[in-house]
């Protein structure tokens, strides 16, 4: 399996540069939030969204070099990415992340919602200052969407009753909404063919939610120490996701598990135990490649070069994640 990192190498200077840049762009005229964001940038993390809008970039933009523009908007998505990670641990109670402490578990969650809100706000004063109003309506539009994904996840807990398209839709709210926009967003300051902006839309749209339903199902079929956090959490805190909603169908006794939130000894186990006896996790990887196949297909509209190439191939790597 190639590591993700590699697979950015047409843009690997640009990222080089993009870490450099993060914590610059947060300065340090506050102690506290500049050694929260020095913790979060440093994560490392696998920054695939910041590296698909400069791919995007460089694949629209063969002739010449990108602009600082096409630049900023990578950082900008990466700030917006960030902020909603520091909030969701938050949400979720998550110490961990990536293998390292999360915000809230070393400063107070005070001082991660903050930190959190305070990534919002300048992502959104530098988003003004690229003085595109498309651009700036489509990331306002992301930041939006990943408060309602969080609601709607927050409102739907323990409900065996949604459909596939609810989870779908929150998939799209939490994850590729900002992928989605942001290749848009690319493809705007490329000032490439409408036709082609939306191809990239389309391309972020089906991407992000192929890479949703992977980490969904690395939820149940990896390990605690890959994983960063306990194999199964999801289904402890209620969040169903594909693997469950298809194996609810089914296995019937899973419901009245989920229904009762889990509360007798042994009841999230003998959940688990359902969920892998049933064909849940395999539809949930026919999902999952069936989205990742329509992201590849909307890239057809570039011509070929290394970058478009590297965007196929996450896409790929996404799906290879589960082997």
């Amino acid at each position: 399996m190639t590591p993700a990192t590699s697979l950015f190498t047409p843009v690997e200077a640009d990222l080089r540069l993009l870490a450099d840049n993060l914590k610059q762009l947060v300065g340090n005229r506050h102690p506290i939030l500049f050694a929260a964001a020095e913790h979060l940038f440093g994560a490392g993390g696998k920054r695939i969204r910041p590296a698909i809008v400069l791919l995007i970039s460089r694949a629209t933009m063969l002739e010449q070099d990108i602009t600082p523009r096409h630049r900023r908007l990578a950082e900008i998505t990466e700030m917006i990415h960030t902020a909603s990670l520091v909030h969701d641990d938050v949400v979720d109670e998550s110490d961990v992340r990536r293998g390292v402490p999360t915000v809230h578990s070393l400063f107070g969650n005070r001082i991660a919602i903050l930190a959190g809100d305070f990534l919002f706000a300048q992502s959104s004063w530098y988003l003004a200052n690229l003085d595109n109003l498309e651009v700036v309506k489509l990331l306002s539009e992301v930041i939006m969407d990943l408060a309602t994904g969080e609601i709607q996840q927050g409102l739907n807990r323990f409900d065996g009753g949604i459909s596939i398209e609810t989870y779908l839709q929150k998939s799209y709210y939490k994850t590729a909404s900002l992928i989605a926009n942001s290749s848009k967003a690319a493809g705007l300051l490329s000032e490439v063919s409408r036709e082609t902006i939306e191809h990239m839309y389309s391309y972020g749209r089906h991407f992000g939610i192929a890479f949703q339903i992977v980490d969904d199902i690395l939820d149940f079929t990896s390990t605690t120490d890959t994983l960063g956090k306990p194999v199964g959490s999801d289904l402890k805190s209620g969040n169903l996701t594909a693997p469950v909603l298809f194996a609810l169908a089914q296995k019937p006794s899973l419901e009245v598990l989920i229904e009762r939130e889990f509360a007798q000894q042994g009841d999230l186990e003998q959940a688990l135990a359902l969920i892998q006896d049933s064909q849940g996790i395999q539809q949930a990887r026919e999902l999952a490649a069936h989205h990742a196949k329509l992201a590849i297909e909307h890239l057809a509209v570039l011509p070929p070069s290394e970058s478009h190439q590297a965007l196929i191939n996450i896409a790929e790597y996404t799906l290879s994640r589960l082997y």
